[in-house]
This record gives C-alpha cells, structure tokens and sequence, in this order.
C-alpha cells in the first residue's frame, strides 16, 4: 500500500498546531523551537517526492483519491506532477527557515504567529496537490486567513490593518468570480456528460465552446492575475510587503505569489486553450509592461522592502511572459523562474528583515558603508543581489535565459522589450548596494552594527547552495519537470491547431457571406 504523503505533507502542520496549544504561550524559545523541529519534519517528509518521482512521465504521482461528498461529485483527490513537485517541496524548504528567522522578530503573541504560520503552510502545500475544483478552492481561501493574520496582527503597526485588508478585499474579489466559473464548469460537465463532477483532469476533455472558454478564462484569470500579481492588479502588493513581518514578506513572495502563475498553467490554460491562444497578445503585453514598470518603479524607491516587492512585479513578469509563449522553453524557465524569485527575493527579505532588526529603518538613505561593519553580511547581501539581477553561474540567470529563448521563438519584438527588463534590473539592484554596502559610513549608528550570527549565517546557507546549484547545473531540477511540461505544449499545440482551422473556417465563411451580400445588393439595385 502506498504510504500517502501528500496527505501527511497537508495535514501534519494542522497536527503540529495541536501540539502547540498545549505548550506554554510565555515560553516563546520552547514554541519556536517546536515550531522549528515540526517545519524540519515537514521538510523531510516531503523528500521522497524527490526521489520517488518518475521524471519520465506526465501523469500524476503519489495520487490519493477518497469520497468526500460524492453525492455532488466532490472528492479529496490529490497528485503531482513536474508543474507542482517544485513548488511544494519550496514551501517545505523555506519554511524552517522562516522559523529561525523569527527568533528575535518576532516576541508578541508568538503562540499565535506559529499557529498561523503552520496553518498556511498546511493551505498552501493543499492549493499545489489539490485535482478537484471544490478542494482546491477551499485550500486557496482556507490560505487567505492566516496570511491576513500575520500582516494585520503582526505587521508596521502604522499601516498594518490597511494592507491586509486590501490584501484580503483584493484576492477575495478575484477568487468569487473564479467560485462563478468553477460552477458554470460544474453544471456545463453534468450537462455534456451526464455526470457531475469537480474532477478537475475529467474536466481537462471537455469540449468547451469558444464564447463560455472566453469568459471562464476571464474569471480564473482575474483571480490569477490579481495573485501574480500583474499588472495593473499590483497596487496591493507593495503594501502588504511593506507592512508584513519579515517572514510574512518572505512567503509571500517566496511562495503565495507562485500561486497565480501555477494556477494559470494548472487551471487556465489547459481548461481553456482556445481562450488562452486568443489571450496571449493581451497577457504577453500585461507581463511586458509588468516587467519595465516593476523596474522602473524600483529604480526611484527609497524603501527597501518597497524596491524588492516591486521588483517581484517584474520578475513575475517575466514568468507570465515564458509560460505564455506554450513552447518547452518558455514554460520551463518560466517554471524555474517561479523557484528562482522564491530563493533569491526571500533571501532579500530576509536580508533587509535583518538590517531592520539592527537599525529599525528600512530607508537607504540611512545605510551607508555597511560592508565594514558587516562583511559577511555585505558579501551574502552581494551574492543574492547578482542572483537577483541573473548574472551568469547563478540561478536567476537560467530561468531569464530561457524565458527569452521560449519568446524569442514566437515573437522578436516582446523578447527584445523583456530583455530591458534585464538591464534596468542590474541597474536598480547594484545602485541599491552601492548605497546600502559602500562609501563612507555616515551614519554613527552604523559603526558599530554586529556582523551575522550563527544562526543568521544557517538561514542563509542552503539558500545560497540552491542559488549556486540551480545556476551551475540546472538540469537536476529542469529534468523533474520536462516530460509534464512537453505534454502541456503537445496538448496546447493541438488547441492551436483546432483554433486556426477555426479561424480559417469562419474567415471562408465571412468573405462568403460578404460576397453574398454584395450579390444581393447589386441585384436589388438592379
């Protein structure tokens, strides 16, 4: 019998939480270091997936399916595939290390800040396994209310309230049109079939009628778009980042905002790809401006946090732009993009949550000549920087190669456009170190700031073997996902086909019915 570890991956977190609420809420070293060891077993037990996964197939793996409510064709069914195997084992991987973060962060309600934290663990790991609609959706709001929590209780006390309603307003918006299309899918398969079902894969052999594919598109879209977030449905992001804890800043850039881009490969795209064909001008345009703006915008911040989450707005461009290009290489650095902004934008926030611990400003104007300070500190703070902007040997370069490879295949013009993206990059990001790390020290304050600690430095390195890994030798992590990814494209491919023989049909079929016209109007005239 197969041992089912995606269901002990979603509900162990929910486990550790009843251990918590028997310890002691005074004893804060006792409830993170719990916290701690159940996140380190978290991550352990998702390591078979590893090494158990059968890269060489598309189907899905490690699948549990039970009767939840059949009498409306609802299950707990969950399974994996290359698209959602990186993803999870990324939530399980940053998690502990978000925990030690938070030893000297976070010293208020800390009962309740764990709670959370392994409660939206235990949301996010059910978004990325979930093959039924009607799980699904309950995992992505369940999600909602711990990552509200952790920026409205523990967040800037000045805005705090503010940005995690405007997260929550945001994102709820988004997911009740997507509730609507998940119905109109519910009832148009009973229809079709005769069975009612939520089963997200039976769903996938739908034939759906190009004007419902457009509109559904629409709806799961927005819900996606606003998550990615893309432009224009941005506006909520630098404010939750912004006021958010350190390690609430972390997961969700790390790990929340990679919901939106799955959920378009997951959900958008191969439910509706005739819609998607027709929408990939607008959306290549959408990330195109995402990635210059985020850039842009970045380049005149004088908040640090601020600056790192609108550079997320650009980075997550480019991962909108990859995965609609519907070629292997757009998807898969699209894909490992995704990983890539996890590792090293964390890491940013991270790093600026550190700073923040120290000097409690996160303004650049305050920083200066750092580095003699803090060497380790600076040369860390280096190294995630030159990930960030994709220099070559490091991760961020891999997922920005192929992104550009996969769209320059379809289209020059935005590949040539995204490919600025890049140099106002390396501009923002190196001005920002060159403020932050080098020149005189300014500031007194600054003088005589402690180096990282041990503890510190153990956050920061597996973080950096990843960088290094990832950008040395990327084909241990793009093998996983190849074969799921080359099956997507064949599926897509055969949608454009059906999609340009329907173009081709209804073009004969308006030149023929303007002929007519003309005939009929020349014979009336007559």
């Amino acid at each position: 019998m197969q041992l089912p570890i995606l269901s002990i991956l979603v509900f162990f977190p929910v486990l550790g939480i009843l251990l918590l609420l028997f310890l002691d809420r005074k004893n804060h070293k006792v409830l993170k270091g719990a916290t701690f060891v159940i996140a380190v077993l978290e991550f352990l037990f998702s390591l078979p997936l590893w090494f158990g996964f059968d890269s060489r197939t598309a189907a899905m793996q490690f699948v549990e399916r039970y009767h939840w409510l059949p009498q409306y064709g609802i299950s707990y069914y969950v399974g994996l595939d290359g698209f959602s195997l990186l993803l999870v084992l990324l939530t399980t991987f940053l998690t502990p290390l978000c925990v030690l973060a938070t030893w000297e962060d976070i010293q208020t309600r800390v009962k309740e800040f764990m709670i959370c934290l392994l409660f939206l663990m235990s949301g996010m790991i059910g978004v990325f396994v979930s093959l039924d609609l009607f799980l699904f959706y309950v995992f992505w709001e369940v999600m909602l209310i711990p990552m509200y929590l952790l920026i409205g209780v523990w967040g800037n006390p000045a805005r705090r309230v503010y940005a995690a309603i405007k997260f929550f307003l945001y994102t709820m918006f988004g997911s009740l049109l997507m509730l609507v299309a998940i119905l109109v899918l519910y009832f148009y398969h009973g229809k079709v079939t005769g069975t009612y079902t939520f089963d997200l894969l039976k769903m996938y052999g739908l034939n759906i009628p190009f004007h419902m594919q457009f509109w559904m598109f629409l709806a799961f879209g927005l819900a996606f778009a606003i998550k990615v977030p893309m432009f224009p449905f941005h506006t909520w992001l630098p404010d939750a980042h912004t006021e958010a804890p350190t390690v609430g800043s972390v997961i969700l850039a790390a790990v929340l905002l990679k919901m939106g881009t799955y959920g378009f490969l997951r959900f958008n795209m191969p439910l509706f790809p005739q819609a998607a064909y027709y929408f990939v001008p607008l959306f290549s345009i959408l990330a195109l401006i995402g990635i210059i703006y985020g850039a842009l915008v970045s380049m005149v911040q004088k908040d640090l946090k601020r600056l790192i989450a609108f550079s997320s707005v650009s980075h997550l461009g480019f991962v909108m732009l990859g995965l609609f290009t519907f070629n292997v290489q757009g998807v898969q650095g699209g894909l490992i993009q995704m990983i890539n902004h996890g590792l090293s934008t964390g890491a940013l926030f991270l790093i600026v949550g550190m700073i923040y611990e120290r000097r409690h400003t996160r303004m650049i104007a305050d920083f200066g000549g750092l580095s003699t300070p803090m060497p380790v500190y600076a040369t860390i703070f280096m190294i995630v920087t030159l990930s960030s902007i994709g220099l070559p040997g490091l991760n961020g370069f891999v997922g920005e190669f192929l992104i550009l490879l996969g769209t320059f295949k379809v289209n020059k013009l935005y590949a040539t456009l995204g490919a600025t993206g890049v140099i106002f990059a390396a501009c923002y990001m190196l001005w920002m170190f060159q403020r932050v790390m080098f020149g005189e020290v300014t500031n007194e304050k600054n003088k005589n700031l402690k180096d990282l600690s041990a503890r510190e430095i153990a956050i920061f390195v597996p973080l950096l073997l990843f960088i290094v890994w990832i950008g040395v030798y990327p084909s241990t992590f793009l093998n996983k996902t190849e074969a799921t990814t080359a099956n997507f494209c064949t599926l897509m491919a055969k949608a454009k086909e059906t999609t340009v023989a329907f173009d081709t049909q209804h073009t004969a079929f308006t030149t023929q019915h303007s002929a007519l016209k003309t005939q009929n109007s020349k014979g009336v005239a007559r």
